[in-house]
């Protein structure tokens, strides 16, 4: 069997050496000239973080991330609503990770290197169309100087992103993805650790939001962490066009990162102001995804990650579900018979699992716990449970983990 798989991201790096563990041949095409360490932080969950374990990949991750302790929900003004510990020490087998983007990649395309050959790698290829019959599929490749590739395998996956060329084959008339009003001005920047050096805080609702945590430590500044952090503003009420693809990562001054949290954010933990005025590159994003699909599969070809169901970056799953896409296919495909049957059952697992958390995602996934509080308290108030009782903030946090798939094991009787 061999398996075409068009994007070279997180989770079509991962498929491949899911594959490759199970004695399957694929090859990715990737349309970049070289996998490069872009992007800032993300988290990657437990549940994610347990696969790449089972791949031998945990001694690397722990060379280039933090190992999050820690999650505290806050106000827009700072004050605390509830805190939660975060994977070993929420009693789960495995940790979850604050990671830069790119590093993340970067140790699994080095895995796939490794393991599977430098050729596993195809740069420098667009996918621009394919075809397939009974017994086999073909994709039709584009190089940048205009050069074209042919490659004939059993089975292609589409891991090529929002923008993904599969995707949009199956469904011509999908449009743009639809955006929600809210940008998203991200940096990262060496800064004095904040509480234990190890916990994420996320203050504010849908409205005016504030996202801070450590992406990785060095021993040579032992008082400092390179801090991701996230300023989001809903500017409209998704009516309004998307922004460009070409604005998609555009940078951006510092002043107008200021003018979106300044008035609106605070925290007690660190200065916002001079952590954004201290930091190098800001990049803006808009927070968009797409409306969840009536299916994935066609034939022998389907999706995987971003390209079936992209999301807003709430809750920490972008990543983490690409993981498990991976490995619920790879391990159908290792079954052997049928690959169409396999897709399918492939699709009927993975995909209104991921189309529940795309929903959630819209309403603020565990985040609205924030916007519940802060609809009952505009302002500040004395004391959290004057607002809200502990069970209706774990509901809100612990009904999301429990649909994402990592809940904490529950303990007593």
């Amino acid at each position: 069997m061999k398996i075409l798989i068009a994007g070279g991201g997180i989770g079509g790096l991962t498929l491949a050496l899911m594959l490759h563990e199970r004695g399957i041949d694929a090859h990715i095409f990737e349309q970049s000239r070289e996998i490069r360490e872009l992007g800032v932080g993300i988290n990657t969950l437990p549940h994610a973080i347990a696969e790449l374990e089972r791949l031998g990949l945990l001694p690397a991750l722990d060379a280039v991330a933090v190992r999050t302790r820690r999650l505290i929900y806050k106000t827009g003004r700072g004050q605390d609503i509830v805190a939660q510990p975060r994977g070993i020490w929420a009693g789960l087998d495995s940790p979850q990770f604050s990671i830069h983007r790119g590093r993340l990649q970067k140790v699994i395309h080095d895995a796939v290197l490794d393991r599977l050959g430098p050729d596993a790698i195809s740069s420098d290829r667009r996918l621009v169309s394919f075809e397939q019959s009974a017994e086999k599929v073909t994709a039709h490749f584009e190089s940048r100087d205009g050069s074209r590739f042919e490659e004939t395998g059993d089975v292609l996956i589409g891991a090529d992103g929002i923008h993904s060329v599969v995707r949009g084959n199956f469904y011509p008339d999908q449009g743009a993805p639809q955006w929600n009003g809210v940008l998203m001005w991200r940096g990262a920047v060496w800064w004095p650790r904040f509480l234990d050096g190890a916990s994420m805080i996320v203050a504010g609702g849908m409205r005016h939001k504030l996202v801070l945590y450590p992406i990785t430590h060095d021993p040579d500044r032992p008082h400092e962490a390179l801090t991701n952090w996230v300023v989001c503003s809903r500017l409209g009420d998704g009516s309004a066009p998307i922004p460009t693809r070409e604005d998609w990562s555009r940078k951006a001054p510092a002043e107008e990162a200021l003018r979106m949290a300044e008035g609106h954010l605070s925290v007690p933990e660190l200065d916002i102001t001079d952590l954004i005025r201290a930091t190098g590159e800001i990049f803006v994003y808009p927070m968009c995804d797409r409306d969840a699909l009536p299916r994935w599969s066609h034939g022998r070809v389907t999706l995987l990650g971003d390209a079936a169901h992209p999301m807003y970056p709430v809750g920490s799953n972008g990543a983490s579900q690409a993981i498990l896409d991976a490995r619920d296919l790879a391990d159908r495909l290792a079954q052997g018979g049928d690959v169409v049957q396999a897709l399918e059952a492939y699709d009927a697992k993975r995909r209104p699992a991921t189309a529940a958390i795309v929903a959630a995602n819209r309403s603020g996934g565990p985040e609205g716990v924030i916007d519940f509080v802060e609809n009952r308290a505009p302002d500040r108030f004395a004391d959290i449970h004057d607002i809200a009782t502990p069970e209706e903030l774990r509901a809100i946090v612990g009904d999301y983990e429990t649909l994402a798939g990592f809940a904490a094991p529950k303990t007593g009787g």
